[in-house]
């Protein structure tokens, strides 16, 4: 990806759950350093990920711990960091629309 819009709002998760710090990190290194055109492409990286609606990927951070969600422009290779929570905040909103 060329650019991951914000990285500050992982900065800021991880200030207030430091046990997701290594694993935030690894995920934005990983996605900037990709190419993914397509969801295929990163479920070929993140074999666990779900693809959803609206170009949305939910990634599972810290063995399920906590839940991203970041919606792609493949073309433009730009990724949006939509949401960053834990499980049982993710439950709360809908991933779809966030």
């Amino acid at each position: 990806m060329k650019r991951i819009i914000a990285k500050k709002t992982l900065r800021d998760f991880w200030e207030k759950h430091p046990d997701s710090e290594q694993y935030l990190k690894t995920w934005y290194e990983t996605a900037k350093n990709s190419n993914w055109s397509s969801p295929s492409a990163i479920k070929y990286t993140y074999a666990h990920a779900s693809i959803i609606a609206d170009n949305r990927v939910v990634f599972n951070i810290k063995g399920n711990s906590y839940r991203l969600i970041v919606k792609f422009n493949y073309e433009k290779q730009w990724a949006f960091i939509r949401f960053i929570g834990t499980h049982s905040a993710y439950d709360k909103i809908d991933a779809e629309k966030i």
